[in-house]
């Protein structure tokens, strides 16, 4: 059998692809997979080292961009799908999985005209464009969380958001313990500049309130991965600094709380772990999504969310601490996200897509 798996631009969109592919492998183990992404350097980064064939295709965004580059992105919209028409017919796949980002419109709709089954996977609580636009037309359309999308109800189905086996691994292990209070801050696969100054700003603070051994494992983003660490060298924090942090399973399991952005992705994956989260979302996101991510996650009592725009360093500092010195609320909002995990949703997603096939 043979697979394709569409989509790229983001971590939050690479990684349900790569978790969907390894369990098609681990139910299936002959089965070949393509994964068509983008060409930008994060899709390259993200499938280094794994074993399935990767391609490209040459195509633009449509959403929040000028008038030009718009005309630009249409026009060059039928070349992408004779591309991707030729790559569709080359592999012959039984499925065209997309897991959003631009690239995949071109993609599913090549799959559309030449007659091969098309699914989609919509990560975040409002779709984005692509998502809108390829529900229309492809098979079925799975979404991560309950809530009021604008897809046809007949081919929709709620199954959660896959995460990858290490995690998912990650999450059934024991955590190690013996160790200093531990904050993981994460602003997504790209970093957050605001964050990263934030905790620059406050760790110093956090330091002398908490009264107990204090560390932090910081995911920063390339453009300030030096700052932070020097910042955090001058203050005399102990601190682990990375632009972008490959093996997620390995510091999840050493946290007690994490800041972080409202990505979906990385929303399941605490989610999975059970850590609980003091959450800032992306203030310029599409359809300001991550908020509405966010809020599924408050509301079932796993998480705190603080605008970006209302939230300084002193207002962080409080928050961190609070939650640092009740043991008790930690481990309730930890009970809390792992009670929304679904920790076997690229599981619902395949046991669908194989009735598909068999059609």
């Amino acid at each position: 059998m043979r697979i394709i798996i569409t989509g790229g631009g983001t971590g939050g969109h690479l990684f349900p692809g790569i978790a969907l592919a390894a369990a098609l492998r681990r139910q299936f183990s002959g089965c070949e997979i393509m994964f068509i992404g983008t060409q930008r350097q994060l899709d390259r980064d993200a499938l280094a080292g794994l074993d399935f064939r990767k391609e490209s295709i040459a195509c633009m965004g449509l959403k929040g961009m000028g008038l030009a580059h718009r005309l630009r992105s249409i026009a060059s919209l039928p070349k992408a799908v004779l591309e991707a028409a030729r790559l569709i017919r080359q592999f012959q796949p039984a499925l065209v999985f997309g897991v959003g980002g631009y690239v995949t419109g071109p993609v599913l709709l090549a799959a559309r005209l030449l007659g091969v089954p098309a699914c989609i996977h919509e990560q975040n609580a409002i779709p984005g464009l692509a998502n809108r636009l390829t529900a229309r037309f492809v098979n079925k359309v799975f979404v991560s969380i309950p809530g009021d999308y604008p897809f046809p109800l007949k081919k929709t189905v709620v199954s959660g958001n896959p995460v990858r086996a290490e995690i998912l691994a990650a999450a059934a292990s024991q955590r190690a313990g013996g160790q200093p209070f531990t904050l993981l801050v994460m602003g997504g696969s790209l970093g957050a500049h605001r964050i990263n100054m934030l905790l620059l700003e406050a760790a110093a603070d956090i330091t002398a309130k908490l009264n107990r051994p204090f560390r932090l494992i910081h995911q920063t983003g390339a453009a300030d991965a030096e700052q932070v660490r020097a910042g955090y060298a001058a203050a005399g924090i102990a601190a682990e600094v990375a632009p972008f942090i490959k093996d997620m399973a390995a510091v999840y399991r050493q946290a007690d709380l994490a800041v972080a952005r409202a990505g979906a992705t990385s929303l399941a994956e605490l989610a999975v772990m059970g850590l609980p989260a003091i959450l800032i979302p992306y203030p310029h996101a599409a359809d300001d999504h991550q908020a509405a991510n966010a809020s599924y996650y408050v509301a079932g009592g796993g998480a705190k969310m603080y605008r970006e725009e209302g939230l300084d360093a002193g207002r962080l500092v409080a928050v961190l601490v609070e939650l640092a010195a009740d043991a008790d609320k930690l481990a309730q909002m930890g009970a809390a996200m792992r009670r929304m995990a679904v920790p076997d949703a690229a599981e619902r997603i395949l046991a669908d897509c194989m009735k598909l096939i068999k059609k």
